[in-house]
């Protein structure tokens, strides 16, 4: 199995098969408007616009599960990101990451990486406060923790790795190494 076998649901309603996306580079992107790192949208438009004609997709899926941080339907949301971000990537119908709601895709990438920190920043220090309240084995699973985690797939649909929000850094190269 890999990520091509999968299908997901269009903000319109119709499903999308992500075999439309076979051979191109992956970024999957669970977002939220009303986050602090909602401003990586503007860098993640900037990775779209400087690597999409080399092949990199980023698939944005809206996720209200963290803090209720993505209010409002999937038209608000894009209106949202497209005035305020500009963003020219495709985003989808709204998801659950975790859960018994969780869609295929997301067990799927939830249940094939683990979750290794987030990092040594203050925010991070923060972030690993919030998530303990409401996951106390947070450490030792590979649950979505927060908005803005991300997951780059290969031309071949394999996962390659796992970004958590706090980790824009080591993305880029990432991505390049995958191009």
């Amino acid at each position: 199995m890999n990520a091509y076998d999968f299908k997901v649901m269009k903000r319109d309603g119709e499903e999308k098969s992500l075999r439309d996306y076979e051979g191109k580079v992956l970024l999957i992107v669970n977002t939220a408007t009303g986050c602090g790192f909602t401003p990586q949208y503007e860098e993640l438009q900037d990775l779209y616009e400087t690597y999409g004609e080399k092949g990199l997709e980023i698939l944005d899926f809206p996720c209200n599960q963290f803090g209720q941080q993505a209010p409002g339907s999937d038209e608000e949301i894009h209106t949202f990101c497209t005035g305020r971000y500009g963003i020219t990537f495709p985003q989808f119908a709204k998801i659950d990451v975790n859960g018994e709601n969780a869609i295929p895709l997301y067990r799927w990438l939830t249940d094939n990486t683990r979750f290794d920190g987030f990092g040594k920043s203050p925010m991070s220090i923060i972030l690993s406060g919030v998530v303990r309240r409401t996951d106390k084995n947070y450490k030792n699973n590979g649950k979505v923790k927060w908005n803005f985690t991300k997951f780059l797939i290969d031309r071949k649909g394999e996962i390659v790795a796992r970004f958590e929000p706090t980790n824009m850094k080591k993305l880029k190269e990432a991505i390049e190494k995958c191009l």
